[in-house]
């Protein structure tokens, strides 16, 4: 039984943009490619759905880093409160005890 070839990403990207060009038929390049029209088909389409999401999901993205980033900083905030408080409990801890350190 043959094994599925696999193509690399750039390559599909590559067939996939000369398919929306246009330029030449589906035909010509799956020739062309050595591939099955239906596949630059499926490719091209995939492309387009994909272009869409581009443009649009950035701004989500940074409203979604930006989210982030705040929590980050919060959590730094708390642990950096608890670390004051355990620096004091511990020098406290030492003067009682008679530790040096």
């Amino acid at each position: 039984m043959a094994k599925r070839k696999n193509y690399d990403p750039e390559f599909k990207l590559k067939v996939a943009l000369e398919a929306l060009q246009e330029k030449e038929t589906v035909a010509k390049l799956a020739s062309k490619y050595s591939l099955h029209p239906t596949q630059i088909n499926t490719w091209k389409k995939q492309l387009k759905e994909n272009l869409k999401d581009f443009f649009g999901s950035q701004k989500s993205t940074s409203a979604e880093d930006s989210k982030l980033v705040n929590q980050l900083y919060q959590k730094i905030g708390q642990m950096e409160m608890a670390l004051e408080f355990l620096k004091k409990k511990y020098q406290k801890y030492q003067e009682k005890s008679g530790l040096n350190g």
